[in-house]
């Protein structure tokens, strides 16, 4: 037989191998049915828990209310086979605005036959009042579900209340622990609850974060830190017409601070302070002996809250008035969040996942906004951080425009079960 003959024989096999390699693409391409479709069945279950979740007023400082929203949650996990139990505070970073009492956290503990670990994490309170729900109840209009805090978080503890559901009715416990934690003081700067976060997290080879994904679903490596500076200044009064020379004003030393520190932003670094609340005085013909200011502190790093508060306390040494006495307390309301590799690895994973489902999957390496819970479960973690796993939505903080989408549920139930799974089975490194 010619030698050109034999070319057909050759290129059989190798078109079939072909086909086979774009075969395994394809399939590889789709969404795991049976998670896919547990996904989809579980929505409605998954709004009746954000109905329930949505009708208990849970505001930071309404300690009734989360002890409810605390009861109702910790439930919910105990039927799903979880080591539950309702934590009271017992070590308070105590800032400027800490209520006397904090609300509780819901700690929950799965116990699985492998080696990961893993964190979830919520919060249950909100920043509204008690008795606003009555103008925002939880209702449906069209495909959006709104209600007060259904953004902002309650969307985050039923999603992780469901995506457990989710992998116990796979029977799937290849994790070797899944940790829940939900607190009641997150829109306080977690003043109860930041220790507890960090110390969980410690040791986690990834922590999830329920907060909101935005408009578009977006996964944030990076959060801002959030600072304040608290400057106050004592003088000493005296008539302001008859014998001003009498008094050391209180306003002059406070103004001359201010603008000697009116610098110490650095834009280019992410890093900016700006006084925004001031007071001086009682009376127009009284020269003012006590002033006070409040500035705004953002950080993209951790260790740029400690350059600036170094800096503030080194400013104050230079006065106007040498007779005032100038002190200057500085508060890390919430440590920034930074992005490492190993969120970088699991963010880009997330991406995968969310192409099986045709969807792009937005990730923001740098910091946007403001700070969250996540920033706390970094500090001492080696693992990933990943923040915004949560549904999308709009209108957080807004007692008549507060809504999540409910085309992002099923997606966002299919992306963090399977994230845990392929976590665990090792798929996910």
């Amino acid at each position: 037989m010619p030698r050109s003959h034999s070319v057909p024989s050759l290129v059989a096999p190798l078109i079939a191998s072909l086909w086979l390699a774009c075969a395994a693409t394809v399939t590889h391409a789709e969404p795991v049915a049976d998670v896919h479709a547990l996904a989809q069945k579980e929505q409605q279950p998954l709004l009746d828990t954000l109905r329930d979740l949505v009708s208990i007023e849970s505001g930071s400082k309404d300690v009734e209310g989360l002890n409810q929203i605390a009861e109702r949650v910790a439930g919910q996990l105990r039927q799903l086979g979880g080591t539950v139990e309702i934590l009271q505070p017992t070590d308070i970073y105590r800032l400027d605005d800490t209520p006397e009492k904090i609300g509780p956290a819901v700690h929950a503990t799965f116990k699985g036959t492998g080696a990961k670990k893993i964190m979830l994490i919520a919060h249950m309170d909100t920043v509204y009042l008690k008795g606003m729900l009555k103008d925002q109840p939880f209702r449906i209009d069209g495909d959006k579900a709104y209600g007060l805090g259904i953004a902002d978080d309650k969307q985050g503890v039923a999603l992780i209340l469901h995506t457990v559901a989710m992998l116990q009715k796979l029977n799937f416990r290849d994790y070797g622990t899944l940790t829940v934690l939900t607190n009641g003081d997150e829109e306080i700067s977690s003043p109860g609850w930041r220790s507890t976060i960090t110390k969980f997290a410690s040791d986690q080879d990834v922590v999830f974060s329920f907060e909101g994904g935005g408009t578009d679903g977006t996964l944030r490596l990076a959060t801002s830190g959030i600072g304040s500076a608290y400057l106050s200044v004592i003088g000493k009064s005296s008539h302001a017409g008859a014998r001003p020379e009498g008094g050391i004003n209180a306003l002059y030393e406070l103004s001359h601070q201010v603008l000697q520190m009116k610098d110490l932003s650095k834009p280019e670094q992410g890093q900016k302070l700006n006084w925004t609340v001031s007071k001086a005085g009682t009376n127009r013909n009284v020269i003012p002996a006590e002033a006070t200011a409040q500035a705004d502190a953002r950080a993209l790093k951790v260790s740029d809250f400690d350059g600036l508060e170094k800096a503030l306390q080194e400013k104050i040494k230079n006065r106007l008035l040498p007779d005032s006495k100038v002190e200057l307390k500085f508060e890390v309301r919430r440590p920034p969040l930074e992005a490492n590799d190993a969120s970088r690895r699991v963010a880009a994973y997330g991406k995968t996942i969310y192409q099986e489902l045709g969807m792009p999957l937005k990730v923001d390496e740098k910091a946007t906004g403001g700070g969250t819970d996540a920033a706390f479960a970094a500090l001492k973690t080696k693992g990933a951080v990943v923040e915004g796993m949560g549904l999308s939505g709009f209108g957080a903080h807004s007692n008549d425009a507060e809504y999540v989408e409910l085309d992002s549920i099923v997606p966002r139930l299919y992306l963090t079960t399977r994230m845990i799974m392929d976590l665990s089975t090792g798929k996910l490194k």
